[in-house]
């Protein structure tokens, strides 16, 4: 097997979750260091990382905090960086993040 199919595969058997539409918070610092907080729609779960739909670009290595259900006191943070922020054919854009594996 190459490189490439082994990779195709650990993609296909990695765990994911359909988030399609699911609302989530999402919490960055800019250049200036002022915080911001957004709600946005998750497209995409994974093990190692989310797909987010936003109305604005993020710059790449931005640290992000993803809040799942912030309205309830058991929510659930993930952190992880931009990877990368695409603009889509709607104006808004595709966030990639990669999840930090140590937090």
């Amino acid at each position: 097997m190459t490189d490439s199919n082994s990779e195709e595969m650990e993609r296909r058997t990695s765990f994911r979750l359909d988030m399609e539409k699911e609302l989530v918070d999402i919490v960055w610092n800019d250049e200036k260091g002022q915080e911001h907080n957004k709600k946005i729609i998750c497209l995409d779960f994974a093990r190692g990382g989310l797909k987010l739909d936003c109305d604005e670009s993020l710059p790449v290595n931005t640290a992000v905090t993803v809040v799942f259900k912030s309205a309830n006191a058991r929510h659930q943070k993930l952190y992880g960086k931009v990877l990368r922020s695409i603009k889509q054919e709607n104006g808004w854009f595709e966030i990639a993040l990669v999840l930090d594996k140590n937090a």
